[in-house]
């Protein structure tokens, strides 16, 4: 199953965005990324959508950071794109009314919820702004 690059393709253009003035161009991500403008358009709408960027149309347009960047997080911007669960695996819905499944499913998406919640901790302790930092 290949794994979802978006957080981290994100926090790639948003970093960029931050240390070249914060604005850039859908041409000028998708060369960086080595993929169509229309697909970053689509990647960034869930950033537009949370209020870490704004987007202006036309010739000249393009993407623009918000002044919250030095307080934007990880976690916000995993927040912000997340369409899918952070694990590959699931419950199994073959037999609902089985109930070794229902406790196997039960043990599997308390331990998943657990994990989840962990993860999203860790990412909130660091800042967007700490990473380009780190930026020789």
């Amino acid at each position: 199953m290949p794994q979802d690059t978006r957080l981290a393709r994100l926090l790639h253009v948003l970093i960029h965005m931050h240390l070249h003035g914060g604005s850039t161009t859908s041409e000028t991500i998708a060369t960086m990324l080595r993929t169509n403008p229309v697909l970053v358009r689509r990647m960034m709408a869930g950033l537009r959508d949370a209020g870490y960027v704004i987007s202006s149309g036309g010739r000249g347009g393009g993407w623009t950071l918000t002044s919250g960047f030095d307080q934007l997080t990880v976690a916000d911007v995993h927040r912000a794109v997340a369409a899918r669960q952070v694990f590959a695996f699931g419950p199994a819905t073959d037999n609902p009314q089985c109930p070794v499944e229902a406790a196997a499913n039960r043990f599997l998406e308390a331990s998943m919820e657990l994990a989840e919640e962990a993860l999203v901790r860790q990412l909130a302790t660091k800042r967007l702004l700490d990473i380009a930092a780190e930026v020789p």
